[in-house]
């Protein structure tokens, strides 16, 4: 299962977003994937979501590997829809 977010925030995806999607991913029972430009990384990882250079603007596809997290999914999307809250 896959959605489309947006990065809104001026600074894009730095340090604090990146462990915000960290944390969020790690309560998932399956794999959860950050993809942008073809490249596919480690939701868990704060330093493979930081190795896509997530900039302002940028289009990044989340991916669940079981609809089972489909929730976790659902607060990613949000943290992305809020801009990380900055």
């Amino acid at each position: 299962m896959t959605k489309t977010v947006t990065v809104i925030n001026e600074l894009g995806l730095h340090a604090r977003p990146a462990a915000m999607i960290a944390r969020l991913a790690m309560k998932a029972e399956s794999g959860v994937w950050l993809i942008k430009d073809d490249e596919e990384v480690d939701a868990t990882s704060i330093i493979d979501i930081l190795s896509i250079s997530g900039t302002k603007d940028s289009r990044i596809t989340l991916r669940i590997e079981n609809s089972s997290d489909n929730e976790i999914l659902q607060e990613i999307s949000k943290l992305f829809e809020d801009g990380f809250e900055e």
